[in-house]
């Protein structure tokens, strides 16, 4: 068909961890979903595979992208870039772990790094006997070192220290790099995996224990991009969670302007996190605040007091709350924080039905696809018409139901939101009193139900738990005519 029906499988150490949804029909799909992933201290890489979906037999394998822990560390804003898929060949997929002894003794000089390769377990088989031949690589300040071959097993034991003399000075970003190849008579050796450790960690910490073989990392310009590139934003973040008592200060701070409110505004922490913070770290400070305010209880206090701010400092009712400021992600967080059931209650059987329809909903005369013989008759410009006489009343229809289901759910939307909107409108009340701006106290609101809490549902429903996969094509149309 000329065509795909790509998904990615994101492995983390090969364990699978998290499934895209199925873009149907499409050679440049686009998931746009985001995971937040739970990993050990200890991990080493994390791979993406795209593979495409077949309804009959196995799905095939497109490519992969492999990023080790290091390389994602290495960007402290995270990697944001096209990355080559790079080609999969199941024969030569990396899988096992080695177990390895790495330290530097205080005495002695020069110093040097001992490398002490004990065993390896569950290699991959590369032989046609279903074994390998295996021996270790070690590379490290410009010298490589290699032990003896152990021939046909999965399951080698080497017991060999090799010596590194380090040379003087901070280490810089150097790197002890330890590679599992399998010894061929004839041809190329085949790879198994590899490991690498910075050697500053090594010198103040001896390593030892099991570590998981990964593959070679990928690069943008590798494979030179044939079967394609896949765009990835991943960022590393490393909490250390203390405990509950070490916070309270912090809260203390936060909470402070709503608990003792005679304070001058203006010096207060919410303040000036309103003043520092920029628009790319807004929504992760807004996502914070409010789970910490509605974990003490104090989320719409939190809420009047950032868009009462909003509110001092505009002058024109037409832009309140358009723009992406801290008011207006606090609100938008916490709607999907504590709405999102209510979000399913609503919405769920009208989306559902459009899925299940897949009526053709078109509006644009530039893009209804009108079969040949239409369009070659004196008729074309009557069936247009009647394409957009359909598509109108399909829309009416949807519509319809949309907003029979938000409006007969008053007593269904969560309690603490009632409250919330309703403190907003009173603030609106107080600072627009005038009759000219008397429907104001109503387009605060709708601003945020619709605009960024229903629309976006309707638009993507993936995004918000409404469908497993994504819209096809025709759906996905008859949603975005639907959310504008």
């Amino acid at each position: 068909s000329g065509s795909s029906d790509p998904y990615c499988v994101v492995k983390v150490d090969n364990e699978v961890v998290a499934r895209t949804a199925t873009v149907w029909k499409s050679l440049d799909p686009f998931w746009g979903e985001e995971y937040t992933l739970r990993l050990s201290h200890g991990f080493r890489s994390l791979t993406v595979y795209v593979l495409d979906e077949d309804t009959i037999g196995q799905d095939d394998v497109i490519g992969k992208v492999s990023l080790s822990r290091q390389q994602i560390s290495a960007e402290p804003r995270g990697v944001d870039s096209w990355l080559s898929l790079a080609p999969v060949d199941p024969d030569k997929e990396v899988q096992g772990e080695i177990h390895l002894e790495l330290w530097v003794p205080e005495q002695g000089h020069p110093r040097v790094l001992r490398c002490h390769l004990i065993e390896a377990r569950d290699l991959a088989p590369r032989d046609l006997s279903g074994t390998s031949d295996p021996f270790a690589r070690v590379s490290c300040c410009g010298h490589t070192l290699e032990t003896a071959v152990i021939k046909k097993t999965r399951f080698p034991h080497w017991d060999e220290v090799l010596e590194f003399e380090l040379a003087e000075g901070e280490p810089g970003e150097a790197v002890l790099s330890v590679e599992v190849w399998d010894w061929d008579i004839v041809g190329k050796n085949d790879f198994l995996g590899r490991v690498e450790f910075p050697l500053d960690t090594i010198r103040t910490d001896p390593t030892k224990g099991w570590f998981q073989l990964l593959p070679f990392p990928s690069t943008t310009e590798e494979h030179g991009g044939q079967l394609g590139a896949l765009r990835l934003v991943v960022r590393l973040v490393e909490d250390r969670v203390l405990p509950p008592p070490y916070y309270q200060p912090l809260i203390q701070l936060l909470t402070e302007p709503i608990l003792c409110p005679g304070q001058p505004p203006a010096g207060t922490a919410l303040a000036v996190l309103e003043e520092v913070t920029s628009g790319e770290s807004r929504q992760d400070v807004a996502t914070k605040l409010v789970k910490i305010f509605l974990g003490q209880g104090l989320a719409v206090p939190l809420l009047d007091y950032l868009t009462t701010r909003e509110l001092a400092r505009t002058t024109d009712p037409n832009t309140l709350f358009r723009s992406n400021s801290l008011a207006s992600k606090s609100v938008e967080q916490f709607m999907k924080v504590v709405g999102l059931p209510y979000l399913h209650d609503v919405l769920k059987p009208v989306v559902n039905r459009i899925f299940e329809e897949k009526k053709y909903v078109e509006l644009d005369p530039g893009k209804m696809e009108l079969s040949r013989s239409r369009r070659l008759s004196f008729k074309g410009s009557l069936s247009e018409a009647r394409v957009r006489e359909s598509s109108l009343e399909l829309l009416k229809g949807y519509l319809g139901d949309i907003i029979d289901a938000i409006v007969g759910s008053v007593e269904k939307c969560p309690l603490i939101m009632r409250v919330a909107f309703k403190q907003l409108r009173r603030r609106v009340e107080e600072r627009f009193p005038s009759a000219q701006h008397e429907e104001v106290r109503y387009f605060s609101i709708s601003g945020f139900l619709f605009l960024r809490f229903f629309a976006p549902a309707i638009l993507t429903p993936k995004l918000f738990s409404l469908r497993e996969q994504h819209a096809d094509t025709r759906t996905g149309r008859t949603l975005l005519l639907l959310a504008k």
